[in-house]
């Protein structure tokens, strides 16, 4: 039987490709733990597929979940109440997307949502600066969704080479967040990345288009992108108005 590995400063990660962990008490999809984290471990879990959720008290725990839900940006589902408005946001003033404007904003309102059959959330105060951190690098962006002047949803997440991993949405008044996806879904498809990963299967996700695949088609995906020259993060009304996915 295979034992979780608990990791220190320098330990690696065990690969995603051959870990097997075969405790029916223990989770599936849990690869690490350890004691703490900084930002330079963040960055090394996401080059090899792996991303962090915990709760606040425990220690870090690592996962890399198999299938692997993502998204395609060509692909997402639009409804006729969010295509209607959508052209509000394109037609009406009021309406803005934002990038990277407030992004502690965002991860801010992200670790306050409430979420169905979840008690508190992941997105602790040391979650928060670690993230900060690689925002500051040029890693880490927020989509925000804007009217009147007000913040009203956004998401946030990690773009490597022409992969982007989604980690976390917000609203505060309905189809905001969804909002903030088309126009990263519409950004990202126009500079050539073509999937956004979801970590995990949620009904939510997949009422937006999102599916699942092998753990070893993820791998294999993000080993092809992380690499390639990243994208210049700027966003244009017309990146939107042009999208038109399938």
């Amino acid at each position: 039987m295979t034992a979780i590995p608990w990791l220190n400063t320098e330990s690696p990660f065990p690969s995603p490709r051959t870990f097997i962990q075969d405790d029916p008490e223990l989770p599936d999809g849990l690869i690490a733990i350890s004691e703490s984290m900084d930002e330079n471990r963040l960055l090394e879990a996401y080059r090899h597929g792996i991303f962090p959720w915990y709760s606040e008290g425990e220690p870090v725990l690592w996962w890399c979940t198999s299938p692997r839900m993502v998204l395609a940006t060509d692909r997402i589902n639009i409804s006729q109440s969010l295509h209607k408005k959508l052209k509000q946001v394109l037609k009406q003033p009021a309406w803005e997307i934002k990038v990277d404007s407030a992004f502690l904003d965002v991860i801010a309102a992200c670790a306050q949502s409430q979420r169905k059959n979840q008690d508190g959330t992941w997105i602790t105060e040391d979650i928060i600066n670690y993230y900060y951190a690689l925002h500051k690098r040029g890693i880490a962006h927020s989509v925000e969704t804007w009217h009147q002047g007000q913040l009203v949803g956004g998401l946030y997440g990690i773009n490597l080479g022409k992969m982007f991993y989604g980690e976390s949405m917000f609203r505060h008044v309905t189809d905001a967040s969804k909002i903030a996806l088309v126009a990263l879904c519409a950004w990202c498809n126009s500079v050539g990345i073509r999937y956004i990963d979801c970590q995990q299967q949620t009904q939510h996700l997949s009422s937006m288009g999102a599916h699942p695949i092998s753990k070893n088609d993820f791998l294999d995906w993000i080993e092809s992108q992380i690499d390639l020259t990243p994208p210049t993060w700027h966003w244009d009304k017309s990146v939107l108005s042009a999208y038109k996915p399938s």
